[in-house]
């Protein structure tokens, strides 16, 4: 039988790890997407307090707000009680996300997606695809900086990279 203290100390643990989550998500998304609880399936799961680190495994699907990830393995990773880095890794592990309330969604798709959240930085890694408003990116690697606006693509020594940039339009 398990050890009711240790059950209620982990399921504390969880819920702070949610909180911590859902205040650093919003920083660059749609403000709404900050006040919005935060969920997270997956077949299995595992909290190592002591390095500060959630590792979900199995069709894994966290969404808030319009933040959408999902993946086979994510690994949420805390430094101060802060998330630091998200890292979601599948066949084809996908992002979604309202970057503000007037744009269109950005989707990503990669083998790997680590999103740092300190300096709101996500790096597709592996057969990397990033759109918004029918701007696309393909690449191997693809780092994305949110608060600077800056995409940066790179090939394998095999392949290119592929760019389509819509025109903008034209004012009134």
């Amino acid at each position: 039988m398990p050890d009711i203290t240790a059950v209620l100390r982990r399921t504390l643990a969880a819920a702070a790890l949610c909180a911590t989550l859902l205040t650093t998500m919003g920083v660059w998304a749609v403000p709404s997407d900050a006040e919005q609880p935060i969920h997270i399936r997956a077949d299995a799961a595992e909290l190592d307090e002591a390095k500060g680190i959630a590792t979900y495994t199995g069709s894994v699907r966290m969404d808030q707000g319009t933040l959408r990830v999902t993946a086979d393995t994510m690994v949420i990773e805390l430094k101060n009680e802060q998330v630091v880095r998200i890292t979601a890794v599948g066949k084809r592990a996908h992002y979604q996300q309202q970057l503000r309330t007037k744009e269109s969604e950005v989707l990503a798709d990669a083998e790997t997606i680590v999103y740092h959240t300190q300096d709101e930085r996500v790096e597709l890694i592996g057969d990397a695809f990033l759109t918004q408003d029918g701007n696309e990116f393909r690449g191997q690697t693809i780092r994305y900086d949110m608060r600077a606006g800056k995409v940066d693509a790179k090939a394998d020594q095999a392949g290119g990279v592929q760019m389509i940039l819509k025109p903008a339009r034209p004012g009134p």
